[in-house]
C-alpha cells in the first residue's frame, strides 16, 4: 500500500469519503489509488474555488467534513474564498494539498510555493507529512483536527504519496463532539435571563435546527427576553412548524435600530454582531452604548445541552411556544421583479427543501416571503466572499440526493463560479438555479451610496465600474454549453411555469429570471 492509498483508507474509515477535487501532476498518484481504494467518492470541479464551495455545502449540510484535493498552493489560492466562507461558517474541511516531492524543493520550480505560509490564514491546522509512513497517521489527525467545525489542510509531498507505507491506513479515530458549557455559566446566564432587563438571546453559527429553534422559543417565552438570529447563521430551519425567530438585518443603520432598546445579550453560536464594513459616522459595534455582552457558548459547543439546561431551570420544557404556519401565497402574475420572484419561489417551494442564497440584492425579498412556506433549509454565506452560492449548491445536492436543492444566485457572482454548472450536469445533481439577472452589481450601487463617496453618486468611470451589462450575458446559453438545461425568465408567469418544472423534474435547470435592478 503506498502513501496515497493508505491516506484514502484512512480518510474512508473516518467517514470522509467525498473528495472534491481539481488535481494536477504531483496529486496523480492519489487520483490512481481512488481506483485502488473502495469508498471515496471523487467529484471533479473545474476550479478550485469550485471544489472548496462544493466541500462547504457539504458540510453544511452533511454534518461532517468532505476532503479536497488541490494542486500546489497556486491550486490552494485559488480555493481560498471559499475556505474562508467555510471557515467563518465553522464548518469543517479536510484539504489535501499536493506539493514538489522533498527532494525536489530545493530547486525552486515554478510551482513551488509556501504552501502553508497560504493556507496559515485560513486553517487552524496545517502539516506537511514527511514521509509515506507517517501520512496515514497525519490523516487521521487532520480528520479530529477539523473536528466539527474547524479547517485542517494537509500537505501530501508527491514521494510521500508514492513510496511505500509499511503502517498501512490508519483505524478510525474518536469523534469531536461538541464541548459542554460550563455550569457556573449556565447559571449566570439564568440569573441574567431573572434580572428583569431587556434582554436579546442571539443565536446563530453552524446550524440553527428546528428542535433547537423551538427550544429557543421556549427559553425566550419563559423569560420574557427576544430572539434574533445573528444575521448569516449558516444554515437554519425555517418555514412552517418551525419558531417564530427574527434575523438580525444586514444593514448597519437597521441592526442598531432592531437591538437600541436591548440592556443585555446573550449570545449563543455567534460573536457579538458587528457592521459589515465602516461607514462614515456609522458605529462598528451595533449592541447600544452600555448593553452588556455574554458569550454563553460558541459554534462549537453543546447549544442544546445549554439550552436543555436553562428551560430546566425555568421549568419551561414544556413551554407553548408560536410556530410559523402555512402561508403559501399564490403564484403571481404580471411583472417580474424582486417581490414577484419571491413570492413565485414561496409558492413553489416544495416541502424540505435546501435553499442556497447567493441572490444578494434581488434576493432580500426572499427570505421574508419564505417565512411561512413549506419546512426548509436556508444555507447562507456567513464569510461574505462571493461565489459561494452555485459551488455550495453541488455540495448541498450530494450531500443529501433525496432533497431539491434551489440555488438563489445573482449574476455578478454566479461568474466567479459559474463552472459549478458543468459538475451539476456531469453528475446530474438535483438543483434549480434560479440566477436573477439584472446586469448590476446593485450590491455595490447600494455600498457606493451608503459610504458617501463622491457624495453617494458615481461618475460614468465608477457607473462603468459597477455595471455588467455591456455586453449582456447569454446565461441560458451559458449553461447549456455545460449540459444544464435553462429557461428565461421575463415575466412573473413564466417564472412560474420555470419553477414549476424545475420542481417537478429531477436533475439541474438554470432559470435566467430577467429582473430590472432595485433603486437606491
Amino acid at each position: 500500500m503506498n502513501g496515497a492509498e493508505s491516506l484514502i483508507q484512512t480518510l474512508v474509515n473516518n467517514g470522509v469519503d467525498v473528495c472534491f477535487t481539481n488535481p494536477g501532476t504531483s496529486e496523480m498518484h492519489f487520483v490512481a489509488a481512488l481506483d485502488e481504494v473502495e469508498g471515496m467518492r471523487c467529484v471533479l470541479c473545474l476550479f478550485e474555488g469550485v471544489v472548496s464551495g462544493a466541500a462547504l455545502g457539504y458540510a453544511a449540510m452533511a454534518e461532517k467534513p468532505a476532503s479536497t484535493l488541490l494542486h500546489l498552493g497556486p491550486g490552494l489560492g485559488n480555493a481560498l474564498a471559499n475556505i474562508h466562507n467555510a471557515k467563518k461558517g465553522n464548518l469543517p474541511l479536510v484539504n489535501i494539498v499536493g506539493d514538489h516531492a522533498t527532494y525536489h524543493l530545493e530547486y525552486d520550480a515554478p510551482l513551488t510555493s509556501d504552501i502553508a505560509g497560504i493556507a496559515g490564514p485560513v486553517s487552524h491546522w496545517v502539516h506537511s507529512s514527511p514521509t509515506p509512513a507517517h501520512i496515514a497517521r497525519d490523516a487521521a489527525e487532520a480528520v479530529q483536527q477539523a473536528g466539527i467545525g474547524h479547517i485542517a489542510t494537509l500537505v501530501l509531498p508527491a514521494d510521500v504519496s508514492w513510496g511505500d507505507n509499511p503502517e498501512g491506513a490508519a483505524p478510525a479515530v474518536d469523534k469531536a463532539e461538541a464541548a459542554p458549557v460550563a455550569e457556573d455559566k449556565l447559571q449566570e446566564a439564568a440569573e441574567r435571563l431573572r434580572a428583569g432587563k431587556n434582554t436579546v438571546i442571539m443565536v446563530g453559527g453552524r446550524h440553527v435546527s428546528e428542535a433547537q429553534g423551538i427550544k429557543l422559543a421556549r427559553l425566550a417565552t419563559a423569560t420574557g427576553a427576544r430572539l434574533m438570529t445573528e444575521t448569516f447563521p449558516t444554515r437554519v430551519r425555517r418555514g412552517a412548524g418551525t419558531a417564530v425567530i427574527d434575523r438580525l438585518p444586514y444593514l448597519a443603520e437597521l441592526a442598531i435600530d432592531a437591538l437600541k432598546d436591548a440592556e443585555q445579550l446573550i449570545l449563543l453560536g455567534c460573536a457579538s454582531p458587528v457592521s459589515f464594513f465602516a461607514y462614515p459616522n456609522v458605529p462598528s459595534v451595533l449592541e447600544p452604548e452600555g448593553c452588556s455582552v455574554y458569550p454563553l457558548a460558541g459554534p462549537n459547543d453543546d447549544i442544546d445541552a445549554a439550552l436543555d439546561a436553562l428551560l430546566a431551570a425555568f421549568s419551561a420544557e414544556a413551554q407553548a411556544v408560536e410556530l410559523r404556519e402555512l402561508q403559501v401565497p399564490p403564484a403571481p402574475t404580471g411583472e417580474l421583479d424582486a417581490n414577484s420572484a419571491a413570492q413565485a419561489l414561496a409558492h413553489h417551494l416544495p416541502e424540505n427543501a435546501i435553499v442556497v442564497d447567493e441572490g444578494i440584492t434581488t434576493a432580500l425579498a426572499c427570505f421574508p416571503f419564505t417565512q411561512g412556506a413549506r419546512a426548509h433549509d436556508w444555507v447562507n454565506l456567513a464569510g461574505g466572499s462571493i461565489g459561494f452560492g452555485l459551488p455550495a449548491a453541488v455540495g448541498a445536492a450530494i450531500a443529501c440526493p433525496q432533497r431539491k436543492v434551489i440555488c438563489l444566485e445573482g449574476d455578478g457572482s454566479a461568474m466567479y463560479t459559474i463552472q459549478s454548472l458543468w459538475t451539476m450536469a456531469r453528475e446530474n445533481l438535483d438543483i434549480t438555479v434560479l440566477l436573477f439577472n439584472n446586469r448590476k452589481y446593485s450590491i455595490l450601487e447600494l455600498e457606493f451610496a451608503r459610504t458617501g463617496a463622491r457624495g453617494g453618486k458615481p461618475g460614468p468611470k465608477a457607473a462603468s465600474s459597477l455595471d455588467i451589462g455591456s455586453p449582456d450575458m447569454d446565461f441560458a446559453s451559458m449553461a447549456q454549453g455545460m449540459g444544464v438545461p435553462a429557461l428565461v425568465a421575463t415575466t412573473a408567469e413564466e417564472l412560474n411555469a420555470a419553477l414549476a418544472r424545475g420542481m417537478a423534474e429531477a436533475g439541474p435547470l438554470l432559470i435566467d429570471a430577467r429582473v430590472p435592478p432595485l433603486q437606491f
